[in-house]
């Protein structure tokens, strides 16, 4: 099974940035957590603080991996074009964010991507990226 986990703008200070929202721990160290985790997938990361940069990743592995974990961050409330990158490729696609986006500023409880993906995943802190991965897992 090949899965890739895309994130968005600012995520690359997970464990800096807000820890009260999100946590004091950085993407890197819960990714190696999540490969130990689940040795029998081959696990893929990408980050991006360019959008342009999102949907050419999310065309790029679109059609060979079993699944797409993406948390666009910010992008998912003003990104038409990542949006339809998500539509046009045939691997499932679901949408993660760490904060539970509803109970934050109004602007964030518009997403362009929910009605395009497969499933969405919020306010489990990084914890949600686990559920996205073991929904590709155990569907059935």
């Amino acid at each position: 099974m090949k899965i890739i986990i895309i994130n968005g703008p600012n995520l690359n200070l997970l464990g800096k940035r807000e820890p009260e929202v999100y946590g004091g721990r950085s993407f890197e160290d819960y990714f190696a957590e999540l490969q130990q985790k689940f040795p029998g997938v081959k696990l893929s990361y990408y980050q991006s603080n360019i959008e342009g940069e999102i949907i050419t990743k999310i065309q790029d592995t679109g059609f060979d991996h079993d699944g797409i974990i993406l948390n666009a961050g910010a992008y998912t409330h003003t990104s038409i074009g990542i949006a339809d990158a998500v539509k046009a490729v045939t691997t499932p696609v679901i949408e993660v964010h760490i904060s539970n986006t509803f109970s934050r500023e109004s602007f964030r409880h518009q997403s362009y991507l929910s009605p395009v993906c497969a499933g969405v995943i919020i306010g489990f802190g990084l914890k949600s990226y686990e559920l996205a991965l073991q929904s590709f897992i155990y569907e059935t």
